[in-house]
């Protein structure tokens, strides 16, 4: 008895027990979704290199399930490479609002997109024989008291919105496993919730894997049991443990019920391990040149008066305006954050395919997105002098991450005012947006092309110079929508905000987890923020 509740957790940060009595091996997951996270405990800094690909929101604007699979078949090698057994992702919940400060992570506001490139995903990575864990399940769609707060939605609006990307996809793509989510649905959390957990996902839905809790998302580990969650994730000391035995010794719990649990962890452990392939090596050119071509695909040109667009060759003088254009934000904030291979800016990248052009730099702003008369004047100047203008913006790790809700749509002011001000002295003005999710554009009227690049992974400036001079079609259509005004979208009056009442933020730290007021090693990020269970 002892044995089998000792499997229903971790023994690591990111690991499960092994049973060498047994032959039971133990396995490795990690993050993330767009790529390969690796690391010891919870030093991130220290994590192994990986090809970073475009994050979930720009993935999806390229509307094609294929490209997901081909980028999956490429985070599946890296997996294996590495010993990794479990890849956490992908992220399909329902985007809510704009504001929601994970939206990045996530594919659509539409469940039947969201859904098909998550089936395309899942296979890719599957193929190669490396399980992924669907997440976050379900109605996870802000940061703000996410631990704490209860999704409550009518069970029409759960299965027409909120179920059917993850319905899609378990029933398409059967993922070895799915992570369900901190939140509580209608009053229980997901990690108890046998409506989620057993009757949707296992009975409805026929899911085959096993469900894993969010790291820290467990609240009462027996009823988890009972309800449908598998394996609690990071370890929790044994404590949790001696919990699932002492439910079975008092009859709370039946025996029979752990059995079904612990098959169904056995039957995914035993064919991770079994599906390890010894001696691959990962081609981190091809990989880099993947995540252009992907990335290529996922952007969106949103505007393009006069068809200023692509560049024309006979340009001498094109102005270069703003930071990310020499240090591109290409990824999201939070536990998906991956160490690249390399990182392809696009400055360099114009420089080198318009060889006949003369490109003058202003940095515009710093890495908080503020800016200041001297970088303005800088960049006006550059402007006037230039025959085009290339004006490089969007969102600092800092506005959208894990852990809190954005406060607003709008871009740094900084940005703002540096695109007004050069669009005063030259017409020929193209944006080009860096942000994991809809921003605000005030000055969209003033400028003749608005470039949506998202997010783009490490190679993302190559894939805008790409589409800049023409070499790759700008293909990719929204799979969100940007609102003229945040008043215009659904939840304007009621989603959590820092600029109201409901949302105070978490923070962004390391904590520990306590039981009983004793603290459990090792620390690890309970879910940005820290709790206490009694």
């Amino acid at each position: 008895l002892e044995e089998k509740a000792s499997l229903c957790s971790g023994e690591t940060a990111w690991s499960t027990k092994a049973i060498t009595r047994l032959g039971i091996p133990s396995i490795f997951m990690t993050d993330g979704p767009h790529g390969l996270r690796k690391a010891e405990g919870f030093d991130f800094t220290n994590s192994v290199p990986s090809t970073c690909f475009p994050t979930a929101s720009a993935l999806a604007s390229s509307w094609n399930p294929a490209l997901a699979q081909k980028m999956g078949e490429a985070l599946g090698s890296e997996s294996q490479a590495n010993d990794v057994q479990i890849l956490l992702g992908p992220g399909v919940n329902m985007k809510r609002s704009p504001l929601g400060g994970r939206n990045f992570e996530y594919f659509s506001e539409d469940p039947v997109l969201a859904g098909k490139i998550a089936i395309g995903f899942i296979n890719g990575v599957q193929s190669q024989g490396v399980g992924t864990s669907m997440k976050h399940f379900a109605a996870n769609s802000q940061e703000a008291e996410r631990m704490s707060n209860s999704s409550n939605v009518d069970e029409r609006t759960l299965n027409e919105i909120y179920f059917p990307a993850f319905e899609m996809a378990v029933k398409e793509a059967q993922p070895w496993t799915v992570m369900c989510s901190y939140n509580k649905l209608n009053g229980t959390y997901a990690s108890e919730n046998s409506y989620l957990l057993n009757q949707m996902l296992k009975e409805k839905w026929g899911l085959q894997g096993f469900v894993v809790s969010d790291w820290g998302a467990v609240n009462e580990r027996a009823l988890g049991v009972g309800a449908g969650l598998h394996l609690e994730m990071p370890a929790s000391g044994g404590f949790n443990d001696k919990k699932i035995v002492e439910a079975v010794k008092k009859g709370t719990l039946a025996e029979a019920r752990l059995d079904e649990i612990v098959t169904d962890l056995l039957t995914i452990t035993l064919k991770a391990k079994d599906s390890h392939k010894k001696g691959i090596v990962v081609d981190k050119v091809k990989h880099n040149e993947l995540a252009r071509q992907v990335s290529g695909e996922c952007i969106v040109l949103l505007k393009n008066d006069n068809a200023i667009l692509p560049l024309k060759s006979a340009l001498k003088k094109i102005a270069i305006v703003g930071d990310f254009a020499k240090n591109p934000r290409y990824q999201g904030a939070g536990s998906s954050q991956v160490r690249p291979t390399q990182i392809v800016n696009a400055l360099n990248e114009l420089q080198k395919m318009a060889k006949g052009t003369q490109f003058s730099f202003s940095t515009g702003y710093n890495t908080a997105g503020e800016t200041d008369d001297a970088k303005i004047a800088e960049a006006v100047q550059n402007a006037k002098n230039s025959e085009l203008v290339i004006v490089f913006a969007g969102l600092p790790d800092s506005y959208e991450s894990e852990g809190f809700d954005r406060n607003n749509m709008d871009l740094p002011a900084g940005h703002n005012k540096l695109i007004s001000e050069v669009a005063k002295v030259n017409k020929n003005i193209v944006v080009v947006l860096m942000n994991g999710a809809a921003v605000s554009m005030p000055w969209k009227n003033d400028v003749a092309a608005i470039v949506e690049a998202y997010l783009g992974g490490q190679a993302g400036g190559g894939a805008i110079a790409d589409v800049l001079t023409g070499k790759v079609n700008p293909s990719g259509k929204l799979s969100e929508t940007f609102p003229a005004h945040l008043e215009d979208t659904p939840t304007a009056m009621d989603f959590p905000s820092k600029d109201g009442n409901a949302n105070y933020g978490e923070g962004i730290f390391i904590g520990y987890r306590y039981y009983d007021k004793k603290k459990i090693e090792p620390n690890f990020p309970f879910g940005y923020g820290l709790s206490y269970t009694s």
